[in-house]
């Protein structure tokens, strides 16, 4: 036993161990609960998507229509717009657990999680208790921690810094000069929505990015490339989306906003960076309203920030739309079924299963069409197991409160 252990409660627990409340956690014990399998999920935060609650601008819907974006077993209200709004998609999230009777752990914080090979269990500790079970399940996802750079003279800004996890509206930027660091689908939005407060964005854009409509020709732009990926190769389908929306668009290279080289479906699938789906930041853009630098910061100053060209800018307060990641490698110990990134060796469709009873869910970079493939998948061999130990002998489900002793 770990040092560390002596002075915790330990709960033996015959069904599968949940990391994550999100929605790739509640969606894996939905699936073992329609098996009759019981699970445990365990929450570092005190709700059901935390993320989604906690982290994230008021003015965020789903960039994909609903039906791309549905949990295994459970649908959307049928009174729910196309693209839901933040608020409504967490409303589902929890009529998605109550429907289910999943009443996750709150305010347990993983500190590690290891294999004991010579008993063959999971051992997860928390800051109070010890978790034990034949499975574990990490649904902590792709997005669990905010990447926030490390900017030469931060110290010395005056200003507002703020990572987006913590912006919520434009409204406490209204009249600002705002550095906007991130051109991704956030960082987009953010400066849409800081227009509307009558301030003025200026986005940074290092890197090339593919900037798409949501909509063309009338169709969701994701709805004709997964249509036309059932008949064409993908590099094909890449080709005849970027044909599209040049169309629709224009050239975003003119505007500042370099395309990649590799196509949008590909690069997605290749390294996760998910293309921009235009919410109408780009006629910002192209009015002048929203400016794009195409230089990275090399300082910030006092009233400002000092770009790699030399120029300098100055502003009122800083918006880092620097996306996130995995936080795996930082509690899970001894698998090396994770990179150093935190996300799985095995490339989608095979990165759902590791050895030992462990199984990964949300680090598919398809979102949740991604996650529902990988919950059914997992709940399936979890009951094929399940059923083998029960015929053999009578399995009782056992849980003790982290109070009981």
């Amino acid at each position: 036993m770990d040092s560390c252990e002596k002075d915790k409660i330990f709960i033996t627990f015959d069904g599968p161990i949940i990391v994550g409340a999100g929605p790739s956690g509640i969606a894996v014990a939905a699936c073992l609960q329609e098996n009759g399998i019981p699970s445990l999920v365990l929450e570092r935060s005190d709700c059901i998507a935390s993320l989604w609650q906690h982290k994230t601008y008021d003015r965020l819907k789903l960039h994909l229509p609903k039906h791309f974006c549905e949990l295994p077993l459970f649908g959307y209200p049928k009174n729910f717009p196309k693209y839901p709004s933040k608020n409504q998609f967490v409303s589902y999230m929890l009529a998605y657990a109550k429907h289910f009777n999943i009443v996750p752990k709150f305010n347990q914080l993983v500190e590690k999680a290891e294999f004991d090979g010579e008993n063959g269990v999971w051992r997860v500790s928390t800051q109070d208790c010890v978790y034990v079970s034949r499975w574990l399940v990490v649904a902590t996802g792709e997005n669990a921690e905010a990447v926030v750079p490390e900017i030469q003279g931060v110290e010395k800004f005056e200003g507002v810094v703020k990572h987006t996890s913590e912006y919520k509206s434009g409204c406490e930027f209204k009249d600002q000069r705002v550095l906007v660091v991130g051109c991704g689908n956030s960082g987009m939005e953010v400066s849409l929505d800081l227009c509307r407060y009558n301030a003025s964005p200026f986005m940074v854009v290092r890197n090339s990015v593919h900037v798409l409509p949501r909509e063309m020709f009338g169709f969701t732009t994701f709805g004709i490339a997964m249509a036309l990926l059932k008949w064409l190769p993908l590099r094909v389908v890449d080709r005849l989306i970027l044909f599209m929306a040049s169309l629709t668009l224009g050239n975003t290279d003119k505007l500042g906003l370099k395309r990649p080289k590799t196509g949008p479906i590909e690069l997605k699938n290749a390294t996760g960076k998910t293309p921009v789906l235009d919410t109408g930041a780009l006629s910002l853009i192209k009015s002048g309203n929203i400016k794009v630098v195409e230089q990275g910061v090399r300082e910030l100053t006092r009233n400002g920030a000092r770009f790699m060209d030399g120029q300098e800018i100055a502003f009122d307060s800083i918006v880092l739309a620097t996306g996130y990641k995995s936080n795996v490698p930082f509690w899970l110990k001894g698998s090396d079924f994770f990179t150093d990134d935190g996300m799985p060796k095995t490339p989608f469709p095979n990165g759902w299963k590791g050895e030992n009873g462990l199984y990964t869910v949300g680090f598919t970079r398809r979102g949740l069409l991604g996650t529902t493939c990988d919950a059914l998948k997992i709940a399936k061999d979890v009951t094929d197991q399940w059923r083998n130990l029960t015929s053999n002998s009578k399995h009782e489900f056992r849980l003790k409160s982290c109070n009981d002793q």
